[in-house]
């Protein structure tokens, strides 16, 4: 029956392969007709969902990938890409950086440098939706006046593991490596491994070139733990 498993691996690939090509092209002009600049090359595996003020702005450079849904860099969780961006606010995406069920929610700024990989079901938040205040909280309608909002900056060279999020304020400096599951609550020095809730310092990050960067898959899985990172050293 090896014929049979042949043909059914040559039908998925070129179907895949088809609605690549096919997501790529709307993804692309739906994002332009709502006023966001994109880049070429660009390719998006499935369908995103856009939320895009009129006075926001989205901002893709040169090479974005995008993987989105159930069928794409399959390792749990699924979900495709947000982009939810307020009046107002804006999010930048520079060259070569590659999005696996990423959602950025964006009141201010996000800005996301050059080679860039986010593995899946990362997060990005540069506000905390709600104020602290339990009293602005029980009215009605809820008082989100006081919700702080800070903007997040993610530098060049930055690998972030799957299932992470990164909160309002945060800087991740260049070369940075985030451990998949952590939660990041405060800035990053460039060169520096970081895991866990919150998340914390592992140790220094291994020399890694641009053309590393550039040849990775996209969308893909992380860094799995701290232990492994520790073993890693």
């Amino acid at each position: 029956m090896n014929w049979l498993r042949y043909s059914l691996r040559a039908i998925k690939i070129v179907r895949r392969g088809t609605w690549a090509v096919l997501t790529t092209h709307y993804t692309r002009l739906w994002f332009r007709a709502n006023g966001a600049t994109v880049g070429k090359p660009f390719l998006s595996n499935g369908v995103p969902e856009l939320e895009l003020s009129i006075s926001g702005s989205l901002t893709i450079g040169q090479d974005l990938q995008m993987q989105n849904g159930l069928h794409y860099n399959m390792i749990g969780r699924q979900q495709k890409c947000y982009f939810v961006i307020g009046k107002g606010a804006a999010v930048t995406i520079g060259d070569h950086v590659g999005l696996s069920g990423t959602a950025i929610v964006c009141h201010e700024r996000v800005s996301i440098g050059n080679h860039v990989q986010i593995g899946m079901n990362c997060v990005i938040y540069d506000t905390d939706f709600h104020d602290l205040d339990y009293r602005k909280r029980a009215l009605l309608p809820e008082d989100y006046s006081g919700a702080v909002i800070k903007p997040v900056t993610i530098g060049n060279d930055v690998f972030i593991g799957a299932h992470s999020t990164i909160l309002k304020g945060v800087t991740i400096g260049d070369k940075a490596i985030i451990g998949a599951g952590s939660v990041v609550a405060k800035s990053i020095p460039a060169g520096e491994i970081w895991a866990g809730n919150p998340a914390r310092y592992i140790g220094p990050a291994p020399a890694t070139t641009t053309a590393t960067a550039e040849t990775s898959l996209p969308g893909f899985t992380g860094i799995h733990s701290a232990r492994a990172l520790n073993e890693a050293r």
